[in-house]
């Protein structure tokens, strides 16, 4: 029996989970909620996308509130709360507005589970595959954080070497994509209430002409998960770079066990060789940001960057794309709960 879903925001993530959600059988998405009243502009923002292209099966609407292409016809409603949506013919809801819902409302709604594409350190669980995944129960966890790009990218490898050489203390720099909170010219401070910003100076700068310093909350996200991988172990900054996706991190890690490149690189490999899901791959190709566009694995390590100091110190660097890599996680997550939900 399929899976009944309803998407609550259709940003650029939830196109993203929308058109990789289409892709598989087990689920039938009967619904779309988002604010923006404005339908066409709704069905031509999923047609069109500037960075992955346009949709070879476009939708139309019909029927005043319903989009339809040849395969799937989706109701669209314009509610601004959850809780006043009709969820009779619901199994799960994914939360992909960025909105800080209430998670006792969350709860209160008659549907099996809510799956958020942001951390929430209030959800029942915060999932990363490659970290936490045997973790998700679902008899006890309904409301279900899929945490964010950054920390889905960061962690796996984290919890990999911590596992074999244990980590002392580390700091990372995450190189992030701009994003639409941001401004395209010079403007006013950038406040974001979905994403917890009272005023960021910074993000008031032209995303297209600066590198633009930020904190992060990748650490934050990683505890979330694995409470051990904290800002007190884990130094981080953030810099937001004038490209449309694909991101990428730089770890540097104080190890208590002594390894060299070559170990450390046979670790990564044995991993990406035997692991469940697309979570690691390896690279030793000449790339740059945008051949990894698209890419399903998220945790990629540029083997041409890893390196080791004096035994303890491991540098590496990670790509990752931030949307629809991102995305096709939340997807392998709502895979493996109905999985273990069938089993």
């Amino acid at each position: 029996m399929k899976t009944r879903v309803l998407i609550n925001g259709i940003g650029r993530i939830g196109k993203a989970v929308l058109k990789q959600l289409m892709q598989n059988k087990d689920f039938d998405i009967l619904a779309i909620n988002e604010i923006n009243p404005y339908l066409e502009n709704i069905v031509y923002s999923i047609n069109y996308d500037s960075t992955y292209g346009a949709l070879e099966d476009k939708f139309k609407i019909v029927n005043k509130n319903f989009i339809k292409n040849s395969f799937t016809k989706i109701e669209v409603l314009n509610f601004k709360t959850l809780s006043d949506i009709d969820l009779s013919n619901i199994d799960i809801i994914i939360d992909s507005s960025g909105k800080k819902e209430d998670i006792k409302l969350l709860k209160s709604l008659d549907v099996q589970a809510i799956f958020l594409t942001h951390p929430n350190s209030k959800a029942d669980i915060n999932v990363i595959l490659g970290a936490n995944e045997k973790e998700l129960d679902y008899k006890e966890h309904k409301v279900i954080s899929t945490s964010s790009c950054n920390a889905t990218a960061l962690l796996p490898a984290l919890k990999l070497l911590d596992d074999k050489k244990q980590i002392l203390c580390a700091d990372i720099v995450t190189v992030h994509p701009l994003l639409n909170h941001q401004r395209v010219l010079d403007g006013s401070f950038v406040a974001s209430e979905t994403r917890n910003v009272e005023y960021n100076f910074e993000f008031g700068r032209s995303s297209t002409q600066n590198i633009i310093p930020n904190k992060t909350t990748t650490i934050k996200a990683c505890s979330y998960v694995l409470p051990k991988f904290n800002s007190t172990l884990i130094s981080s900054s953030s810099l937001r770079v004038p490209t449309d996706t694909v991101g990428a991190i730089n770890v540097t890690l104080f190890v208590e066990k002594a390894s060299s490149k070559e170990e450390i690189i046979d670790i990564f490999e044995e991993y990406e060789n035997n692991q469940e899901f697309k979570v690691m791959l390896n690279n030793n190709e000449p790339l740059v940001s945008s051949d990894f566009k698209k890419e399903k694995y998220t945790t990629i390590i540029d083997h041409r960057y890893t390196d080791v100091k004096n035994g303890k110190m491991i540098k590496l660097l990670l790509w990752y794309d931030n949307e629809w890599g991102y995305a096709s996680k939340v997807v392998d997550i709502l895979k493996f709960y109905k999985d273990i939900k069938k089993a």
